[in-house]
């Protein structure tokens, strides 16, 4: 077993917020050295709770739209990281689930991305992961509202990219905002194509299509899915 799959082992053994998680600690992650995508998340939800699997519900059935990538391709933990500002579901508020526990930032983060040396592209999912990256930035003077951040998409340019939080509680923001499909989505696509270009080529992304690609669409069950997690697990002790 290598030294990642080990620590990534150990990572997926935490139990250090048991205390503070209503259903208890099942971290979700996806990593590996060779992973050339970075998404960085916020915690999981209920349903991904349930599963184990990243984004397995109806945010992540719109976040592959946005980026352009088949299930396949989107849970190749050599092309696509998925490291969470947390790692387990930190429980449900008054308008949806809380903000991520800190413990992930301070024992896990920095040692599971200090391998992933070949990320080409950092995406930045929702509120609590800009702040997290705003908290990071010397040059940021405040803190920046969402809207802000995804609008000045161009700071980090080609390095990083905000992204508001593909939820359907979402869609009025989405809807007050017609700027970021037309605008961001084709230039993100096109940037997530260029950075997994060099995989095999069964392996390279889909292209999203059409006026409507950035909306949620619905995605036929696909039992490569799982098939291909199970290949990430193998993979990740080779």
């Amino acid at each position: 077993m290598t030294p990642f799959a080990r620590l990534l082992r150990e990572v997926r053994a935490c139990t250090a917020c048991a205390a503070q998680l209503p259903l208890g600690p099942r971290p979700v992650l996806q990593a590996h050295p060779a992973a050339r995508l970075l998404l960085a998340s916020q915690a999981p939800g209920r349903k991904v709770h349930e599963s184990g699997i990243p984004f397995d519900d109806a945010s992540g059935q719109r976040l592959r739209a946005w980026l352009g990538l088949s299930p396949e391709t989107f849970y190749d933990a050599r092309l696509v990281a998925i490291v969470p500002m947390a790692f387990c579901y930190p429980g449900t508020g008054r308008s949806g689930d809380l903000p991520p526990l800190p413990e992930c930032e301070r024992r896990w983060r920095a040692r599971l991305l200090a391998p992933l040396k070949q990320i080409e592209l950092t995406v930045v999912i929702g509120g609590h992961a800009q702040a997290c990256y705003d908290a990071a930035d010397e040059g940021m003077a405040r803190r920046r509202t969402i809207t802000e951040a995804v609008r000045n998409w161009r700071r980090h340019w080609p390095r990083q990219l905000v992204l508001p939080h593909p939820s359907p509680r979402n869609n009025r923001w989405l809807l007050r905002n017609p700027w970021f499909e037309g605008e961001v989505l084709p230039v993100l696509q096109a940037r997530v194509a260029e950075v997994l270009s060099g995989a095999a080529p069964a392996d390279r992304p889909t292209t999203a299509r059409g006026a409507n690609a950035g909306r949620a669409r619905q995605e036929k069950p696909d039992a490569g899915r799982e098939t291909a997690l199970a290949r990430r697990d193998r993979r990740a002790v080779a």
